[in-house]
C-alpha cells in the first residue's frame, strides 16, 4: 500500500475532528450565556442561546433539559388560550426530548408532570409522577404529589355531583364541614369512581409522611382526602370517624407548620416529645 495515498483522509478526518471540537465549544458558549440569561429572567433569548447550543451539539443534554425549562417558564400555569397551551405542549415535547437521550432524567420527569398539572391534566400528571416513583421509592415528594392528584381527581367530581343534585349546603352551620349525604344510587356511583382513587391517595399520603416527618403539607391533603372518603361511606359512624380524622390531621398539620413534632397516629394535642 502506498502510505501516501493515506494522507488525504486523515487530513479530512483530522479537519472533521478540528471541527466538531470547534462546534462544541460553541455550544459551551451559547449554552453559558443562555445560562446568564435564564438566571435573569430573560427567557426569550435564554431559550433562542439554548436551540443554539443543542444544534451546534445535539448531544448537550444540559442544553436540552435548560431549553425545555426556559420554555415551560414561558407557560401561565392554568391559561387555556391557545398560544399558552402551545408553549405547555412545546415544554413537554422539549422534556420528552431530554427523556429519549436520558430516560431516568428524574428532572424532565418531575417537570412534565408539573407542566400536566398546571394544565390541570390530572391523569397525565399522575402518570409521570408514578414513573417518578420507580426512579425514587424513597423520596417522599412523588408520594405526595400522588395523593395530591388523586384529590385534584376526586374532588370535582364530588362537588358537581352535590350541586346537581342541590345537596351542597351543611344541615347544621355550627358544622359547615358536614353535608349531608349522597341518596343510595349516587352514593354507589360516586364510590365506583373515586374509591380507588381515594384509597391509594390516602396510602400515598402517608407514606409520604412515613418518609418525610412532620410533612404539614401531606397532613392537610390527608384532611382532604380523608373528607372524600367519608363522601363515599355508606354507614353514617364511619362517615363521622373519616370526618374526625380529617379534623385530627388539620390539626397536625397546624402543630407542624408551627415546627411542633407530631407522630403519626398520635392525637394532636399529644405532639411527640410532649
Amino acid at each position: 500500500m502506498k502510505y501516501y495515498r493515506l494522507a488525504p483522509l486523515c487530513g479530512a478526518l483530522l479537519l472533521a475532528a478540528v471541527s466538531c471540537g470547534c462546534s462544541k465549544l460553541k455550544a459551551r458558549d451559547q449554552l453559558n450565556k443562555g445560562v446568564v440569561a435564564f438566571r435573569n429572567a430573560q427567557f426569550q433569548p435564554a431559550i433562542m442561546y439554548f436551540k443554539n447550543a443543542v444544534a451546534l451539539d445535539p448531544t448537550m443534554l444540559n442544553a436540552r433539559l435548560y431549553l425545555a425549562t426556559a420554555i415551560a417558564q414561558q407557560y401561565i400555569p392554568g391559561g387555556d388560550s391557545p398560544d399558552n397551551i402551545k408553549i405547555a405542549d412545546q415544554a413537554i415535547e422539549a422534556f420528552q426530548d431530554v427523556l429519549k437521550m436520558d430516560p431516568g432524567n428524574i428532572t424532565a420527569i418531575a417537570s412534565i408532570a408539573q407542566v400536566y398539572y398546571n394544565m390541570k391534566k390530572f391523569d397525565k400528571a399522575k402518570e409521570f409522577q408514578q414513573r417518578r416513583l420507580k426512579l425514587e421509592p424513597t423520596n417522599p415528594e412523588p408520594y405526595y404529589w400522588i395523593g395530591v392528584l388523586d384529590w385534584a381527581i376526586c374532588y370535582p367530581r364530588t362537588q358537581l355531583l352535590r350541586r346537581d343534585l342541590k345537596i351542597d349546603t351543611p344541615k347544621d352551620p355550627k358544622q359547615p364541614d358536614v353535608l349531608p349525604p349522597f341518596p343510595k344510587k349516587a352514593l354507589a356511583d360516586l364510590s365506583d369512581q373515586n374509591g380507588s382513587l381515594v384509597e391509594e391517595g390516602i396510602n400515598a399520603l402517608m407514606k409520604a409522611i412515613e418518609l418525610k416527618p412532620n410533612d404539614s403539607d401531606s397532613m392537610v391533603y390527608l384532611n382532604l382526602m380523608y373528607r372524600q372518603k367519608a363522601e363515599i361511606e355508606t354507614d353514617a359512624v364511619a362517615r363521622e370517624a373519616d370526618v374526625r380524622t380529617a379534623n385530627d390531621w388539620m390539626e397536625k398539620a397546624l402543630i407542624a407548620k408551627k415546627g411542633g413534632a407530631v407522630a403519626v397516629g398520635a392525637s394532636p394535642t399529644s405532639p411527640a416529645g410532649q
